[in-house]
């Protein structure tokens, strides 16, 4: 059977070892849970324009997608529904970011805020916690949930 895998996004924005992460709520995945600005790839569009349109759509954020650099790879396996998922990292270059963050999406975001790398909420989702960790650490890579 050909892989099939869920590609997703997310925008790590950093000031002075603080995080922005939103709290979620009234969706189906993690609801009241922190996590980065994110989302999923859309059909025919480039990870790099995915999450330049992320950024837009939910912080009103105007980011060149060539000034977002990859910064981690996640690779989960879902425990639940056992579906691949590619969750890629992006931090925008130094000057890239022109204008304050701004939830765009009250709707499935509670509230913003800056959180310090080493003293994250709880609670946050756990794969977040984790590429923010190797993220850190200088790792590019993190494999989870598939048998060694």
């Amino acid at each position: 059977m050909p892989h099939s895998t869920v590609i997703g996004v997310h925008l790590g924005l950093v000031r002075q070892d603080r995080v922005l992460l939103g709290l979620r709520h009234n969706t189906p995945f993690a609801d009241r849970t922190w996590h980065l600005p994110a989302g999923h790839l859309e059909q025919g569009e480039s990870v790099a324009a995915g999450m330049a349109r992320e950024a837009q759509e939910e912080l009103g954020l105007d980011l060149d997608p060539a000034a977002l650099r990859l910064v981690h790879v996640l690779h989960d396996l879902d425990a639940d529904d056992r579906t691949g998922r590619l969750q890629l990292f992006f931090r925008p270059e130094e000057g890239a970011v022109a204008t304050e963050p701004d939830n765009r999406e009250p709707d499935r975001c509670a509230e913003l805020r800056w959180w310090p790398l080493d003293a994250l909420p709880d609670p946050t989702v756990p794969y977040t916690r984790r590429a923010l960790a190797a993220i850190s650490a200088g790792h590019p890579l993190t494999v989870h949930g598939f048998p060694a």
